[in-house]
């Protein structure tokens, strides 16, 4: 089952490669128009030590803006499902901010924090992944089966004592599908970020120099780039659910 769950992804991601290629050639479209898996090799050769450099840049602030916002998303989400009156206050705000296009916000973040290039770009990775987490948290709460909450509380338990002990192995599920779409836009507010407030560093700044030069493989060369970290990081969250609450997976029939 193991081999089965690692084989068929990496068949897939084949099939979509060859696709692509047999696309791009059927239409004969230029490399400018379109680049083709093909295209890519010689733009990762000539570029690799960029992508080890960029790609650790990308990297490691998507993954601390994404730490932040599985903190404050829990917080948050903590507080709106033991209170159904802050759940009703907070709820149509994060709506709100969550509507709001993130690209609109990069550059007000930009002059706001003029020169902190990481920092800027870590605030915009956590503003756009934290709220599916504080919701799956809220609502994993909000439902929790009021009579084990009237028990725990009738035997001097805390609302903190509750939830580490009954409501967070409930959240779990929903806790790790929620950041398993955080992971995702985390990786989208970090390029955000590099493209639309360009300061040289991340895979973003690369692919704005390909854009610059008129260079199209290499923008694609980085597109695939970003998809193979977020694959990555996808698979970590999949690996902790998998420990923590594995559970919860149901086998097919």
């Amino acid at each position: 089952m193991k081999f089965q769950k690692i084989l068929v992804p990496l068949v897939a991601m084949v099939i979509f490669l060859i696709l692509w290629e047999l696309l791009v050639w059927a239409n004969g479209w230029p490399n400018y128009k379109m680049a083709s898996p093909s295209d890519l090799w010689p733009a990762y050769a000539r570029y690799g030590e960029l992508f080890v450099i960029y790609g650790w840049q990308t990297l490691w602030r998507t993954v601390v803006g994404l730490l932040l916002a599985i903190v404050v998303g829990t917080l948050i989400g903590m507080v709106m499902g033991f209170s159904r009156v802050m759940r009703d206050a907070l709820y149509p705000l994060l709506v709100g901010f969550n509507a709001v296009p993130k690209a609109t916000v990069v550059p007000i973040v930009a002059l706001m924090f003029v020169g902190a290039h990481d920092f800027n770009t870590v605030l915009i990775a956590f503003m756009i992944s934290f709220f599916p987490i504080a919701v799956s948290v809220s609502i994993g709460l909000s439902t929790l089966e009021p009579e084990y909450r009237d028990i725990l509380r009738s035997l001097g338990a805390s609302n903190m004592t509750i939830f580490w002990k009954i409501a967070l192995p409930k959240t779990l599920p929903e806790f790790f599908g929620a950041l398993k779409v955080a992971v995702t836009l985390a990786f989208i507010g970090t390029n955000l970020m590099e493209i639309v407030s360009p300061h040289g560093r991340g895979l973003g700044a690369l692919f704005d120099s390909g854009k610059t030069n008129s260079d199209y493989p290499l923008m694609f060369a980085v597109l695939i780039a970003l998809a193979v970290l977020g694959i990555v990081l996808y698979y970590i969250v999949v690996a902790l659910e998998q420990i923590f609450a594995g559970w919860a997976e149901r086998s097919p029939n």
